[in-house]
C-alpha cells in the first residue's frame, strides 16, 4: 500500500539525513528488524556484537563500533516492544572531526513492514530498504492479447512499464491448399494453446512473487482474452490476482495505455485515478474561473498562508525538500487538503508546464 505524503517527508527527511553521514571506517551500524520478531533477542545479538567488535584490529574502528552498539542497545530499551511495522534504527560516530566522538542513535517505525531482517557495519548507513518504501506506489499488472500478440506490463504509480511483447505462431484464418479446413483448425488451435501457455508462463514468473501487485488487469479484442483467463493455462494464485478482463483493440504496446484508460472504474479508488482527476480540476479550473486558482510557488505559499486554499497540488520533483515541508506544514496549520502528484500523465505534463504547485482556492484573492 502507498504511504501518505505526512509518512513520505517524515521517511524521505531521516533518509536524507543518513547519507549525509559517512564514517572513516565501516563503525556505522544499521539494524532492521521486521514485525513479530523479539526486540529482546535483538538487544542479546548486539551485546554479543560488542564482545566480537573487540577483536577488531584497528583500535578506533573498535572503539566506535563499541560505543555505536552501546548507543543503540540503550535506546532500544527503553522501546517497550517491536513496533507494529518493525523497526529501523541507526547509530554511529558522525562526527567530521578526527579524534571527536559524537555518537548518535536515529530511529523509526517505517509506515511499511520492514522486509528484511539486517545487521551491518558499513562506512554509510544502509538506507535501500526505506528509500523503498518513500517511493513506493500501487502497482498493477496489464496483460494485452490477443491469439496473434501479447504484451505484458506494470502499471506503477501511473508509469507503464512494458514487460514483454511476444508474438504466437498461430496462422493466419485462410488455410494453405490441399488442408481440410478440420486439419487447419486444429493447429491454429494448437499453436494458440501453446501461445496461451508462453503467456502464462512469463506472467507466473513475473507476478507470483511481487508482493506489491495489486491486481492484473487482462484485456483484448473478442473473446481470446475471457477464454484464456477462464482456462487452465494459469494457475489458481494468479486467477487469484486478475481484477478486471477488459474490451480493447490493441495487443501492442499501446494496447496496454488502452487496458488502463478503460480501466478507470478499476482504478477509481486508487490514487492514480484520484490523481488525475484532482489535475484535471485544477486545469478546469484555471481555465474557467483563473480567480480561484492560486500557483507558482509564492502565491500559493502566500494563499495558504491567508488561509484561502481548499486543495493543494505539488508535483513531486517541482519544488525542494525544505519548500515541500514548509507547504505541507502550512497546508495542515489551514485545513488544505494536499495531493502529491507527478507528471508522467497528460495532465500532470500540462501542469508542469504552468509551474508544478498550485491550489484551487476556497475564495477569490489578489495575487
Amino acid at each position: 500500500m502507498a504511504i501518505n505524503l505526512t509518512e513520505r517527508l517524515k521517511l524521505k527527511k531521516l533518509i536524507k539525513q543518513l547519507k549525509e553521514y559517512r564514517g572513516r571506517h565501516t563503525e556505522l551500524i544499521s539494524v532492521y528488524l521486521p514485525p513479530g520478531n523479539d526486540l529482546g533477542k535483538l538487544i542479546n545479538t548486539l551485546q554479543d556484537e560488542q564482545g566480537t567488535a573487540t577483536n577488531i584490529k584497528d583500535k578506533n574502528t573498535s572503539k566506535s563500533v563499541i560505543n555505536a552498539l552501546e548507543r543503540m542497545i540503550r535506546t532500544l530499551k527503553t522501546i517497550e516492544d517491536t513496533p507494529k511495522n518493525g523497526i529501523a534504527i541507526f547509530s554511529g560516530n558522525i562526527s567530521e572531526k578526527d579524534n571527536v566522538d559524537n555518537v548518535q542513535v536515529f530511529w523509526i517505525e517505517p509506515p511499511e513492514p520492514v522486509p528484511l531482517k539486517l545487521y551491518r557495519c558499513e562506512q554509510r548507513f544502509i538506507t535501500a530498504p526505506l528509500e523503498d518504501m518513500s517511493t513506493n506506489e500501487a502497482t498493477y499488472a496489464l496483460v494485452a492479447m490477443d491469439k496473434g500478440e501479447a504484451t505484458i506490463g506494470l502499471l506503477i504509480g501511473s508509469n507503464i512499464r512494458v514487460i514483454r511483447n511476444m508474438q504466437s505462431n498461430v496462422p493466419g484464418k485462410f488455410k494453405a491448399g490441399g488442408q481440410s479446413a478440420q486439419r487447419f483448425e486444429r493447429i491454429r488451435e494448437g499453436a494458440a494453446i501453446e501461445f496461451y501457455k508462453r503467456v502464462a508462463d512469463v506472467m507466473i514468473s513475473e507476478f507470483t512473487f511481487m508482493k506489491e501487485l495489486k491486481g492484473i488487469i487482462v484485456g483484448g479484442p473478442g473473446t481470446t482474452k475471457q477464454n484464456f483467463v477462464d482456462g487452465s493455462y494459469i494457475n489458481e494464485d494468479i486467477k487469484k490476482k486478475i481484477i478486471a478482463v477488459k474490451d480493447i483493440t490493441y495487443t501492442t504496446p499501446y494496447g496496454l495505455k488502452e487496458l488502463f484508460d478503460k480501466s478507470a472504474d478499476v482504478l477509481a479508488n486508487d490514487e492514480v485515478m484520484t490523481e488525475r482527476r484532482i489535475l484535471q480540476e485544477v486545469l478546469e479550473t484555471l481555465g474557467k474561473n483563473p480567480n480561484m486558482v492560486a500557483y507558482g510557488y509564492n502565491n500559493t505559499k502566500t494563499a495558504l498562508e491567508m488561509g484561502a486554499v481548499d486543495k493543494l497540488v505539488i508535483i513531486d520533483g517541482a519544488v525542494t525538500e525544505e519548500q515541500l515541508e514548509e507547504l505541507s506544514q502550512l497546508q495542515e496549520n489551514s485545513g488544505a487538503v494536499i495531493h502529491l502528484v507527478t507528471d508522467r500523465t497528460p495532465e500532470g505534463v500540462q501542469f508542469m508546464a504552468i509551474s508544478g504547485i498550485g491550489g484551487i482556492l476556497r475564495y477569490p484573492i489578489h495575487n
